[in-house]
């Protein structure tokens, strides 16, 4: 049995004990975000932010590289737009945001209330497809126009009923990708290749494996023909979707009226465009958070990490201070110098007047990857000691000066593999074939009604889209995540319906 000091950890509650108040105590320790006065509203703090933005420049750069251009779309969008594709208003009508008035006027009380009602109400931006339609039916008049690849970073708004920092806010970040193309084929070809993008970038540098595939009819994009999506696995056995890829076929272009001169048509010959969209969103960094992360705060894959190496100088009396930190800073220009994946290490010193633990314990907490701590014993022999975040707290190594500056880019290397590496077999632990209902229940059901204890992963079953999943989704909390592209070639029942089908579904709960 641990004794109390040994099982002590940062966060509390732990995973074990409450998964759902343990992910808000890492958002706040990491101080990743806060909550606002504003429901479903949080202010993302620098070290969050700091994230989103190395993973918004790892995906403009591969953006770029695929031939995609940014752009920016108004926030406003006016309702009779939006109104033009019945299932896309279906779709988002219970979480629109809408402006009516223009202006606040005091009343005869002195407060102030709303004025000057707008002639037409404007919904607040939840996803760009029909302003960006409009734009485009404007933009092209021949095939000579097209393809347009455009993407934007943006803010977009929707109404969360249950708000979770990262995961589900009233108002997040985002990146929102439109094309156009000539042909079915070139759309189809552009989705699929979106799709691949993002599931390298989850893989190779969020260190997140995932199940990738086509969403059932039920679950499409509203007004998509096909909706692509990317299941990762948390660490409680949810899913979690990642981002997701709209093959929009010729739907929205009939809407917004973006067609085109045909190349074959002598001039009169004429077409509606092909449409894709798709995005991925600050939910990477809950993604992230509940991937990866343990009972003593977040852990961050380096390639993502807003700082790679925080030097902790250990001042313990005054005049030792101007030692201390002379020592860090000729450690930090030299790591400095070092290269990985590609680019510079990055280190900061942590000038902090305050005790050493308080300060190791702050960076591991908001996860940085390797803590080197230099004192008076270090200065004197020109040593480091070291700590990795993946292994336990108290780990520490003592090593030469030289020696640290040279392996850093190594042990960074290795710390995203092994990262890769655990996500990769846990979520392979947890991933079942089931053959019948009664398998897919069991697999779900929490033994001895042991309702706190983590079940089930995704269930791989036979499933015909036709079939419908309510009762699943009421009785158990599950639902189809994605029908993978990689099927085995066999047919057997569908778990639901009894029908014959030669595919198999993911089945999960999921966020």
């Amino acid at each position: 049995m641990k004794n109390a000091k040994s099982s002590r950890s940062a966060i509390s509650p732990t995973r074990e004990e409450n998964y759902a108040d343990w992910y808000l105590e890492v958002v706040k320790k990491a101080e990743l975000a806060e909550h606002t006065q504003v429901r479903g509203c949080m202010v993302i703090k620098p070290w969050g932010y700091a994230i989103w933005e190395n993973i918004r420049r790892v995906l403009d750069k591969k953006f770029t590289q695929t031939g995609h251009e940014n752009a920016y779309f108004p926030l406003f969008i006016p309702l009779r737009y939006f109104e033009k594709e019945a299932k896309h208003v279906e779709g988002f009508a219970k979480e629109c945001a809408v402006v009516t008035h223009h202006r606040l006027e005091q009343n005869g009380e002195g407060r102030l209330v709303p004025g000057g009602k707008l002639e037409e109400p404007l919904i607040v931006r939840p996803t760009s497809e029909m302003i960006i339609g409009e734009t485009y039916a404007k933009w092209v008049k021949s095939y000579r126009d097209l393809p347009i690849l455009i993407n934007q970073w943006a803010n977009v708004v929707r109404w969360e009923m249950r708000p979770r920092m990262f995961l589900r806010t009233a108002e997040f970040l985002w990146q929102e990708g439109h094309t156009a193309h000539e042909t079915e084929k070139e759309a189809i070809a552009e989705t699929l290749q979106m799709l691949n993008l993002y599931v390298d970038f989850c893989k190779n540098y969020l260190a997140m494996p995932t199940l990738y595939g086509r969403k059932p009819l039920e679950e499409r994009f509203p007004g998509a023909v096909e909706t692509y999506t990317l299941e990762a696995m948390m660490q409680d056995r949810r899913a979690l979707q990642a981002g997701t890829s709209h093959f929009l076929g010729q739907n929205f272009a009939k809407s917004c009226g973006i067609q085109f001169q045909t190349r074959q048509s002598s001039g009169e010959g004429r077409s509606y465009a092909w449409t894709t969209s798709w995005g991925v969103t600050t939910r990477l960094i809950g993604a992230m958070i509940m991937t990866h992360s343990d009972d003593n705060g977040l852990v961050l894959p380096p390639k993502i990490a807003p700082k790679h190496v925080v030097i902790l100088p250990i001042v313990r009396r005054s005049e030792e201070a101007k030692e201390m930190f002379t020592y860090a800073e000729k450690l930090q220009s030299a790591l400095q110098q070092k290269q990985c994946f590609g680019q510079s290490i990055s280190v900061q010193i942590d000038r902090r007047d305050i005790r050493g633990g308080e300060k190791m314990w702050s960076w591991v907490k908001k996860g940085i990857p390797l803590r080197l701590e230099v004192g008076p014993k270090e200065c004197a022999s020109k040593t480091v000691s070291l700590s990795r975040r993946i292994d336990p707290v108290s780990t520490k190594i003592i090593l030469p000066r030289e020696e640290v500056i040279s392996k850093t880019p190594y042990m960074l290397a290795e710390m995203q593999a092994l990262l890769l590496e655990n996500a990769e077999r846990f979520q392979e632990e947890h991933t079942q074939k089931v053959e019948t209902l009664e398998e897919l229940y069991a697999f779900f059901t929490p033994p001895n009604d042991a309702a706190t204890c983590p079940t089930g992963g995704f269930a791989l079953g036979y499933y015909d889209e036709q079939a419908s999943t309510q009762v699943l989704q009421k009785e158990l909390g599950v639902t189809v995540r994605c029908i993978p592209f990689d099927q085995e070639g066999s047919s057997g029942p569908c778990l639901l319906s009894g029908k014959q089908t030669n595919q198999r579904a993911v089945f999960a709960k999921a966020y």
